[in-house]
This record gives C-alpha cells, sequence and structure tokens, in this order.
C-alpha cells in the first residue's frame, strides 16, 4: 500500500488535511515554509507538529555546510517523536552529504534524504546506513520528468535494492498529477509525497467515461453562456 504524505507548510491547510484519513503523514521544505509566511522556523515547526502529534512530519535542514547542517538537524530532531529530518543529498556546492547522513543515522535519527535523481545516489544512501533507523529515500519524479527524464526505471532499481533494509521507504516526491500516484502503487513504492489539490483529485478517483464526457461538455456550455458567446 502507497501511502500518501500530504507536500504542504501552511498552517490552516494542514488542520484540514490532518484529519483526512488519506493522509498519512506531511512533507515540508525551506521553500513551503517562506511560501506559507513563516517568520521563525523553529515557532512554525512547532505549530505544525502541535497539529501533527501522530502523523510523521519531515522537516529540513537549511544549512550548506555540514557542521552547520549537524547542529539543525539534532535541534530539529528534538522537536517530536514523529519527525524525521530532512537532509539534502548534496549541499549547493555538489557535495555528497554521505557523513552527516551516516552520522545522524548512527545516532538513530529518523532521516528524509531529498532531492534524490537517480539510483547511483540511492546506492550511496543505501551503503552508508544501519538497518534500523528509519530511512525516507525522496526521489524527485516530477522535476526529473519535466526534463524529459523517466523517473520510473531509477526508483524501481531503488525499490529493488532497499528491499533489502526493512527500515527504508523510498517516496515518489514532485508530484505532478493524480496519475503518479497509480504509478507510484504500481511500483510499490511506500510513500508519495502530493500538494493539498492533487489529494482532493485522488479522492475524487473512480468516475466513470460517462461522467467526465458529460461534466466537460456542461462546462463549456457554462463558460460560453457567461461570456455570452454569438456567431
Amino acid at each position: 500500500m502507497t501511502k500518501i504524505f500530504c507536500d504542504i507548510a501552511e498552517i490552516k491547510t494542514i488542520k484540514e488535511f490532518s484529519k483526512k484519513k488519506i493522509v498519512k503523514g506531511f512533507t515540508t521544505n525551506p521553500s513551503l515554509m517562506r511560501k506559507a509566511g513563516a517568520k521563525d522556523y523553529k515557532l512554525y515547526s512547532k505549530k505544525i507538529l502541535k497539529i501533527c502529534k501522530k502523523k510523521p512530519v519531515s522537516l529540513e535542514v537549511f544549512a550548506d555546510e555540514y557542521t552547520e547542517m549537524k547542529k539543525q538537524a539534532i535541534k530539529i530532531n528534538s522537536w517530536g517523536k514523529n519527525v524525521f529530518v530532512k537532509v539534502p543529498v548534496i549541499n549547493s556546492k555538489g557535495k555528497f552529504m554521505g557523513r552527516i547522513i551516516k552520522e545522524l543515522n548512527s545516532l538513530n535519527i529518523k532521516l528524509n534524504i531529498t532531492a534524490v535523481y537517480n539510483f547511483k545516489q540511492s546506492e550511496k544512501i543505501l551503503n552508508l546506513i544501519n538497518k534500523k533507523t528509519k530511512v525516507i529515500i525522496s526521489i524527485f519524479a516530477g522535476r526529473s520528468a519535466d526534463t524529459g527524464k523517466d523517473p520510473v526505471p531509477e526508483i524501481k532499481k531503488t525499490i529493488a535494492l532497499s528491499k533489502k533494509f526493512k527500515n527504508v521507504e523510498i517516496l515518489w516526491a514532485s508530484t505532478r498529477e493524480p496519475y503518479n500516484y497509480l504509478q507510484a502503487k504500481q511500483l510499490k513504492c511506500h510513500i508519495i509525497t502530493v500538494p493539498p489539490n492533487i489529494i482532493s483529485k485522488i479522492e475524487l478517483f473512480g468516475k466513470s467515461y460517462k461522467k467526465l464526457t458529460l461534466e466537460t461538455v456542461k462546462g463549456f456550455l457554462i463558460d460560453s453562456r457567461k461570456s455570452n458567446f454569438k456567431i
């Protein structure tokens, strides 16, 4: 079963979606936090955690160097038992964050390794971690597809290798459309992280072609009348 995590940082939306059974967890990042208007990262994160007490929440470090990244990760981890600390697979200089991944993993800090795009990166991560502390590997399928690259083979190979680890989950990230959920399920991805508007569409799965056709035609008709079109 592929779990759906909601990818959002807006407090109001988190309150709404935390009540949905279909949503099994939440993911955030510094960009979503900024968009949501967060000023104090710690206080804002704790507001999220106050709402989501039982579902996993991924909160990302934003430091770019090893020492500060480790400090941030340890602090973020202390904010709640349901916290997964998001760490990028590389920093802005392109340096693999293997050292920090290995050290945090050895401290039994639950990790979400983010911005992963291919099997080679996943393989490097899996070669470093233990087989007891929870680790999520987030593969950015949508962003990869945006550039004309097929993410499916990379995810397939990663899932196959991850089977050796009971503590590792593979996550389909940067979802672009509801159908990605079915793709993730077919691949047996453990998790897919989805924005709220697409979760709402997934909840409507099951409509017949007849109903879809009727809704589409009615929509065209309504818009043409509102526009007072004449020929």
